[in-house]
């Protein structure tokens, strides 16, 4: 080890708090970007000629890659280096940027944006596992509610700035606003993040690596086209038939192998499998609901891009408090009450939206989202910190990529179910509407969204106004009635997760998670990783911490 990077390790545990706020704004560029796109699809589908089909795949290229690649950055990243995996990702992020932003045709941008997922997936699990390295256990739930804070409050922020960016700049430009931070993403790495790894160096697994990503991009991609093809027609399940089967050769493969990937006994464990469930089913229904909300702003209460994104703002607000404040919360009633409690929340507000009318006040609004923000932040951080923290400390970044593609899944099924709840309620609604109207005049279009409802009403003469009107209308209500059974399918998904936290996640931490290795580890590998001065080794180890206890208690 250099002696620039030994400076860097030895100022690890005074620096941790300044690494944190880093290793949260690299995540904030990650997260953003996921939402930040969709306000700027109406002007790249102007500009670059694109169809329906480009615009979909400008968004889902980008998530397919992503996810697919997770597990295999997370397990390069223990064994290379997660410090190594963070610079490559941002530069790999940062041209995939400048690429998209200077695209000039469909399928360049569906390019550049598959090649960003490749530096996301390197990024996003590298720095919930340097977080993991960098603080002590009793410090972890905090350090770690900031970071699931920041991952909400990315999903949330998205339509903000991109809304913002796009009236005011061009559209590229909500990919060039991801350079500034992976530039100061790179100069902080060389500067103040140590870096960490698995020591025992295991042999690289490419079997695995291969039968993951594929296996998951066939499911991920099954699920994405699903409301398109059908979820009963043979494409789908065809699809997810072979997805659903190469994962079970992972499974099998990753059990036989003396060099795991994955450890898929890791989910034996009651803390860890259940907790990776919670944060799929929250992740569903966050997804699901902000498809559902965004489009509600904009396309039933009339406000723009940007007014929509500053509503939304309560919503990024609420879980960036209950967060951070939840592993108070935890120690005092104990990780199953407390996602309990966040799930049960969740599920109240979901219920709640059920009350939404096509002229509800933003006031009648904002208690609920309020709600179910600071439900899905009790969620998120104790259930993370779970996943985290049942694991061994050297296999942080493998865990993490689980911890993250149980995000990816989740969001993207929900977005994929609550949409086609969505799409197939509107139509049936719409259709008595619809058989009132002339045929073959064009007017049929108006089933497919509320969207499409609307530029054809703007689009009639002066003469079939009241046509027009009555259309927006009818598309209105019938959006909201889809609205209401989108956001209840979400509310069975978070009730489902409150029965299994119940059931299956234990209040607290047990030895059997995790102890003794995480002990051994330390007592083995003393130096290696930056530990508080204030940590001894050789004091009777704390049942909660999984270390020495502190002299100073």
């Amino acid at each position: 080890m250099s002696s620039r990077a030994q400076r860097i390790q030895e100022k690890a545990y005074e620096r941790r708090w300044l690494i944190l706020v880093v290793l949260c704004f690299s995540l904030l560029v990650i997260v953003l970007d996921n939402s930040i796109l969709n306000v700027a699809l109406p002007t790249i589908q102007k500009d670059l000629n694109a169809s329906s089909s480009d615009l979909q795949w400008i968004v889902d290229s980008y998530t397919l890659v992503f996810a697919g690649l997770l597990l295999t950055a997370g397990s390069l990243g223990d064994r290379f280096g997660r410090r190594g995996a963070l610079q490559i990702g941002f530069a790999l992020f940062g041209l995939g940027s400048i690429a998209s932003a200077l695209a000039g045709f469909a399928p360049a941008l569906i390019g550049t944006r598959a090649f960003m997922g490749i530096g996301g997936a390197l990024i996003m699990p590298a720095t919930l596992s340097i977080i993991t390295n960098v603080f002590p256990a009793h410090e972890r739930p905090k350090a770690i509610g900031a970071w699931a804070g920041v991952a909400g409050l990315g999903g949330a922020l998205g339509p903000l700035t991109g809304g913002f960016l796009v009236q005011h700049f061009f559209w590229g430009s909500v990919f060039l606003v991801n350079i500034p931070i992976v530039v100061v993403g790179i100069l902080a790495g060389f500067v103040l993040i140590p870096t960490s790894k698995d020591p025992g160096a295991p042999r690289l697994d490419p079997v695995g690596a291969l039968l993951s990503i594929v296996s998951l991009s066939i499911i991920l991609y099954a699920i994405i086209e699903a409301p398109d093809q059908g979820w009963g027609s043979s494409s789908t399940l065809i699809l997810l038939a072979v997805g659903l089967a190469l994962l079970g050769v992972f499974i099998g493969w990753e059990l036989r192998s003396d060099h795991p990937m994955l450890d898929v006994r890791f989910f034996e464990k009651p803390r860890f499998t259940a907790a990776a469930a919670a944060i799929t089913l929250v992740f569903f229904a966050m997804f699901g609901s902000l498809f559902l909300q965004t489009q509600y702003f904009q396309f039933v209460l009339g406000y723009s891009p940007l007014e929509t994104g500053i509503r939304m703002l309560p919503f990024a607000a609420a879980m960036m408090i209950t967060a951070p404040f939840s592993s108070r919360v935890v120690q005092r009633i104990g990780t199953k009450y407390t996602v309990a409690i966040g799930l049960g929340l969740v599920t109240i507000g979901l219920v709640a939206l059920t009350g939404l009318q096509a002229d509800t006040p933003y006031a009648n609004i904002f208690w609920r989202l309020m709600l179910m923000s600071a439900g899905m932040g009790f969620t998120m951080a104790p259930a993370t910190e779970s996943v985290m923290g049942s694991l061994p400390i050297f296999k942080a970044g493998v865990g993490s990529a689980v911890n993250d593609t149980t995000r990816q899944i989740g969001g993207a099924l929900g977005v994929a179910i609550v949409g086609s709840v969505l799409a197939t309620t509107y139509s049936d609604r719409m259709g008595p509407i619809l058989s009132t109207l002339p045929a073959g005049s064009g007017f049929e279009a108006a089933g497919n969204s509320i969207g499409a409802a609307r530029a054809i009403a703007g689009s009639l003469p002066a003469e079939l106004a009241s046509v027009g009107t009555a259309l927006v209308a009818a598309s209105r209500s019938a959006f909201v009635t889809a609205m209401h059974q989108g956001v209840l399918v979400a509310a069975a998904a978070t009730a489902l997760g409150i029965v299994l936290v119940l059931l299956f996640l234990p209040a607290t931490a047990r030895d059997e998670d995790l102890g003794e290795q995480d002990f051994e580890f330390a007592t083995e590998h003393v130096g290696e990783f930056p530990l508080p001065a204030s940590v001894d080794l050789d004091a009777p180890r704390d049942p909660d911490f999984g270390l020495g206890r502190s002299s100073g208690e």
